[in-house]
């Protein structure tokens, strides 16, 4: 089954080795947009500090770093499972230990030096909740913690019976990306864990998208209000609108992949997609940052341009070097 997925996969996106710069794009961008949905305050330079050279730069709280060291550990295991599953992998979409070994690759970081003040000794990263959780303002009230293994087993069912009629190319009862919605607001109502749910959740997401073939999506920060909004009517079985955001994120990021490649030489592309052998992903950034070469920065942070105007700045770049003398 897997093999299948695999090459699913491979026929539409590059792997991580044929295109890193844009795959490590997209991993700075999901650590730092989805640890910022639950409040972390790292802005993305300071996030690609950490995550590229090890530096923590700016003054935030050490368990802010390592929240975000946490997070983009285990997005680089998810990310992995696309190319080179682990020994102990069954085939299947997802796993219950896998969702567990989530959790305690993104919590344990962070936990090592703030753990949930309400914790037990078997509440830990990768561990079920031994809690009752308190109904949320909005009103969803998680079921009680005895219920959480056999709620998790019976959602693990639902999201591996999804896979096996997308393998089978039988169309599920949804769209796909309200059928990721529904999968996704599930596991948020189970609320499985003590601390980490929404991490956690968005992860397990992406992973069941890197199986299906599809590049892992982010949920930027500044749709923080309009993602629990959405949330929130899907408790109530209304599935459209969070599907509307995964299905835009889901566009976002395979844009990165293929537009480049379909693009005419004036469309717009972010720089990753621009990298080759001559100008790295910093150097071309470095660049748009200095206004040497022609690009705009949207608001999700990243910025973009284009095959022709890095192609001028190229020619302006070698026209600018100083004549060797004998």
């Amino acid at each position: 089954m897997y093999q299948l997925w695999g090459e699913r996969r491979w026929q539409g996106l590059p792997s991580p080795r044929e295109a890193q710069e844009i795959w490590d794009d997209i991993w700075h961008q999901e650590a730092h947009h989805s640890t910022a949905l639950e409040g972390n305050t790292l802005v993305l330079r300071e996030v690609q500090a950490l995550l590229d050279q090890g530096r923590a730069v700016g003054a935030k709280p050490l368990s802010e770093y390592n929240e975000v060291q946490g997070y983009a550990d285990a997005a680089r295991w998810v990310y992995g499972q696309a190319l080179e599953p682990d020994a102990w992998h069954d085939g299947r979409l997802v796993t219950l230990s896998e969702i567990r070994h989530i959790h305690h690759a993104a919590m344990t970081p962070v936990w090592n030096v703030a753990p949930h003040p309400d914790a037990s000794d078997r509440e830990g990263p990768g561990n079920f909740r031994e809690h009752d959780i308190a109904p949320f303002t909005e009103g969803m009230t998680p079921p009680r913690w005895p219920l959480v293994p056999a709620q998790v087993e019976q959602w693990v069912t639902e999201v591996c019976a999804l896979g096996r009629l997308i393998e089978e190319s039988t169309d599920p009862d949804r769209p796909l990306p309200e059928e990721l919605a529904r999968i996704h607001n599930q596991f948020e109502r189970v609320h499985p864990f003590l601390d980490g749910n929404g991490r956690t959740g968005r992860l397990v997401m992406n992973l069941v998208l890197v199986r299906l073939g599809y590049p892992p999506i982010i949920i930027l920060k500044r749709q923080r209000d309009a993602y629990l909004t959405a949330l929130r009517r899907a408790d109530a079985g209304d599935y459209g609108t969070l599907g509307e955001l995964i299905a835009r994120a889901m566009e976002d990021n395979l844009n990165r992949f293929i537009v480049p490649n379909v693009a005419g030489p004036a469309r717009m592309v972010p720089l990753a997609a621009l990298v080759d052998e001559e100008l790295s992903l910093a150097a071309l950034r470095q660049a748009a940052q200095r206004g040497r070469l022609n690009a705009v920065q949207g608001p999700d942070g990243v910025w973009r341009s284009s095959r022709k105007s890095v192609a001028a700045y190229k020619a302006a770049k070698h026209q600018r070097r100083p004549r060797s003398t004998a």
